[in-house]
């Protein structure tokens, strides 16, 4: 599969979008400030705890506190705790971590007043953005991403991606991260791992090793509530989970921005720096690569599938909801059953790749066209796990229930990805009333007399919608004639089939249009 990211730099915000053959299927778009992404790790103070919820609520610096439930402390966090403890008071330096003695892990069942107290500082990475009107998701569970492994400090435990099959392969990745992983790391081996040689495993641990000991070190000066890590931007975080042999080209329209992403991609896959590209076209890069329209066509409450079936998208605040229609695809020579079944297979790719497109996360409901025969209900769930499998979302599929619906959960930790597609009409300016069309005639009259008289323009031109320009120079009576004697000069018509009924425009001797 051929893929792309194509990446628009602009003052306030970076908009990444991916495409796979062509098609837009992911849609990313990182404000420049965005303090509390995925992944930051703060030094946060403990504000209040729910004991009804088994949870408390922690100062992050947000205008709202920080949700983190007793589920996301994670099994080792009484060794966090007491680690950053030290680290606060400069004596984290003198007990490396592989001589740390660590404290018992909490139990899976226990109450949060247990571990946490009021005032008390602790160290919490951000699981989930600030959605709506909540504050973000907090875990005490920290984790570093790298590109071939993930470092938890105090675990101890490695495991493997479920996506590498070979059993073979999954034992010969656990014993190469055994020898080489130091004492209270816990490393999760990632999918891209597979078949890699130890020495690329053992670079990429070492610098995440070294990010954690960067944390403790930063600790030491550090006063709550205060950001002590950030995660990286959106577009390298793209690039360290999805860059793989098959992708083909990245674009950038900023220089700075071009040589920050050449320098990663060298620094996490050397073979792959000449990809990158700068783009230096007149059109703006989003319109050569054809994103803008895909992206006016994608968003919205109905989507048109080509075929003439379309999606109707709605949005509540407990779930989405996806229908399916057939529109005006309706084969004569099949059966009603084939023909829902069509229609439903080609349905699937497509929410599928709008669950990606707009990140629809939490409960989103399918309402397929019913089918009578379990076979093909089979077929449909098959294929809607089939197109969601290069979802890199956590996300899980239950079969077509009877009424024909299908339920998906999906993860959610940053806010749905909107695009307003609708534009205000320019002939009610959004009011939804126009000016009445019987003094259209009297309204371009007036100022013609205005541009002539009063402005001496000469040769002018004026654009009009055919019907009025039919209106204007046929019949008895001839408008457009009559303007010639009574200005002494002849005004140039021209139609154009792109205006709307009522709109009209002046042009200058040279072409320029003349603001009225």
């Amino acid at each position: 599969m051929n893929k792309e990211l194509i990446i628009d730099s602009g003052s306030s915000e970076v908009s990444i979008a991916l495409l796979e053959d062509k098609t837009l299927v992911e849609l990313n778009k990182e404000k420049t400030n965005n303090k509390y992404a995925v992944g930051n790790i703060y030094l946060g103070k403990v504000k209040k705890i729910m004991p009804g919820l088994n949870a408390a609520f922690v100062d992050v610096g947000y205008e709202k506190d920080a949700f983190l439930h007793y589920l996301d402390l994670g099994p080792q966090v009484r060794s966090l705790n007491k680690y950053v403890r030290l680290a606060l008071t400069g004596k984290a330096s003198q007990i490396a971590m592989p001589d740390f003695i660590q404290e018992d892990e909490i139990e899976k069942t226990g109450k949060i007043t247990n571990v946490l107290s009021p005032n008390q500082q602790i160290l919490v990475q951000v699981a989930k953005e600030p959605i709506s009107t909540k504050g973000p998701r907090i875990s005490t569970e920290i984790s570093f991403p790298g590109r071939y492994l993930v470092l938890v400090p105090f675990s101890n435990r490695i495991s493997v991606s479920q996506k590498v099959k070979s059993s073979a392969e999954r034992k010969r990745l656990k014993r190469l991260i055994s020898s080489i992983k130091p004492k209270n790391y816990g490393v999760i081996i990632r999918t891209v791992a597979e078949n890699k040689k130890v020495a690329d495993l053992d670079a990429d641990l070492s610098q995440l090793v070294r990010k954690w000991e960067t944390v403790i070190k930063k600790l030491r000066a550090a006063r709550p509530p205060q950001m002590i890590m950030s995660e990286l931007d959106r577009t390298s975080a793209m690039l360290r989970d999805m860059m793989n042999e098959s992708f083909n080209n990245i674009y950038v329209n900023d220089p700075v921005l071009y040589e920050e992403t050449k320098n990663y991609i060298q620094t996490i896959s050397p073979e792959k720096a000449d990809i990158v590209k700068l783009y230096k076209g007149s059109v703006p890069i989003f319109d050569q690569f054809g994103i803008d329209k895909q992206i006016k066509t994608s968003f919205g409450k109905i989507v048109n599938i080509k075929s003439g079936i379309y999606l109707i998208i709605e949005h509540t605040e407990a779930l989405h909801v996806i229908d399916v229609n057939s529109g005006h695809r309706v084969n004569s020579d099949n059966s009603q059953e084939t023909n829902a079944l069509g229609v439903n297979l080609e349905a699937a790719s497509e929410i599928a790749r709008q669950l990606r497109l707009r990140d629809m996360g939490g409960i989103i409901v399918v309402d397929f066209i019913d089918m009578h025969e379990s076979a093909n209900r089979r077929k449909l769930y098959q294929k809607m796990k089939e197109e969601m499998s290069r979802d890199h979302a956590k996300h899980s599929i239950l079969p077509p229930s009877k009424f024909g619906l299908v339920q998906i959960t999906r993860q959610r930790v940053r806010p749905e990805m909107n695009v307003q597609v609708l534009e205000k009409c320019p002939v009610c300016d959004g009011t939804g009333k126009i000016r009445p069309s019987i003094i259209l005639t009297d309204e371009i009259e007036n100022n013609l007399q205005y541009l002539i008289h009063d402005q001496n323009e000469k040769n002018l031109t004026l654009s009009v919608h055919p019907f009025v320009y039919a209106y204007l120079t046929k019949g008895m009576i001839n408008r457009h004639l009559k303007w010639f004697f009574k200005y002494k000069q002849w005004i140039k018509l021209q139609p154009d089939s792109s205006f709307h009924f009522l709109q009209y425009k002046f042009f200058n001797k040279n072409d320029d249009e003349i603001k009225m």
